[in-house]
């Protein structure tokens, strides 16, 4: 079996679910965190923190071949894209990561990079895009397809035959009707429950969910992981 190494890029909160899901998992002999912050130290359940963003093309040609994105997302996945397309261009492998507990039906899809935590189901034939986030205890039913960077938070359901564009947030314990379109870069608030498709780019809450009638700013991305 070949000698594994896998880099998180991004030590935040998301990085500890990530990372605990993994070492459940097994499979890999290294793994390495890459967060400017805490850069020669140690992140969670110490494992080393190797640098920050400017380090990845030194580590990938010192073998570091697969990497996942860590960063966590509420609503702005901006970051997530930025870094997912660097580890792209320079050549890394994203693996899906999906904990043990984690049920991912037959004949489902799964783009790479997503990650599927504890307890998380992804039932039969499902589409789900590249660098997805389905988190704790989701529920995604039979022939969902989810765009690329969209994030079901935790206890979040999707009944069967739902879409969602890229971008989507699905806030906690949030559920969607069967058969309901929502578009692209839409947020959906915890709790709510969604009877009625959404336009693309709709903030929307309540049971039943309601398009917000105002705008609030959205949160600044986060600062670039550089040195």
């Amino acid at each position: 079996m070949d000698y594994q190494k896998i880099l998180l890029v991004g030590g935040g909160g998301h990085c500890r679910s990530v990372l605990d899901s993994l070492l459940s998992a097994g499979g890999y002999d290294d793994i390495g965190i890459i967060d400017p912050r805490t850069s020669g130290g140690s992140a969670p359940m110490n494992i080393p923190v190797l640098g920050g963003d400017s380090d990845l093309p030194r580590l990938f040609a010192a073998g570091w071949t697969h990497a996942a994105v860590t960063l966590g997302s509420v609503g702005n996945p901006a970051r997530r894209r930025t870094l997912y397309r660097m580890l792209k261009d320079i050549g890394f492998s994203l693996p899906v990561i999906a904990d043990p507990s984690a049920v991912i039906g037959r004949e489902t899809t799964l783009g790479e990079g997503v990650f599927i935590g504890k307890g998380a189901v992804v039932n039969s034939g499902g589409q789900i895009g590249p660098c997805v986030i389905i988190n704790t205890g989701a529920l995604v039913e039979h022939d969902c397809v989810v765009g690329a960077f969209a994030h079901i938070g935790p206890g979040g359901v999707l009944c069967g035959d739902v879409t969602l564009g890229e971008d989507v947030h699905v806030g906690a314990n949030a559920v969607v009707r069967q058969s309901i379109r929502i578009g692209a870069g839409s947020l959906v608030g915890a709790g709510s429950v969604v009877v009625k498709d959404l336009a693309a780019d709709t903030q929307a809450f309540g049971n039943p969910c309601r398009p917000s009638l105002f705008h609030p700013t959205p949160p600044p991305p986060p600062p670039p992981m550089r040195e």
